[in-house]
């Protein structure tokens, strides 16, 4: 697949994870408030775009699946670093009940480049 069609199908199901996202996120903020619900809401999410960048985006890795899951869990972090701050500054700066999930969509373009490279070049690299 060329660069430019996976870097769009890569944002594709970064949309759907932001669905997935923002979904968790709203259903265990009640229990954990906003930041710990913000933890568990991308791990939803990132599971969720693993299995679908596996599936639509990348040749799956020679890796196990297991290692393959762990590997994007691990190498999504950059990108989620710079996610969970711009989320914390929007929590910060604006108030209603829209302010989380603008969080969650600032942070996801912002890490989105990150995270696009990081699963290409780092965990479903070509042998």
């Amino acid at each position: 697949m060329k660069l430019g069609r996976q870097f769009l199908s890569f944002a594709v199901v970064g949309a759907i994870g932001f669905v997935v996202d923002v979904a968790v996120l709203y259903l265990v903020a009640p229990l954990l408030g906003w930041y710990g619900a913000r933890v568990l809401s991308f791990l939803a999410a990132a599971t969720a775009t693993w299995a679908l960048n596996r599936r639509y985006t990348f040749r799956r890795s020679e890796a196990s699946v297991l290692r393959e899951y762990l590997g994007y869990l691990v190498t999504m972090l950059g990108g989620a670093v710079v996610n969970y701050g711009a989320y914390v500054l929007v929590l910060h700066w604006a108030a209603g009940p829209w302010a989380p999930a603008a969080g969650v969509a600032l942070g996801s373009c912002a890490g989105l480049v990150v995270n696009f490279l990081s699963a290409r070049y780092l965990v479903f690299r070509a042998r």
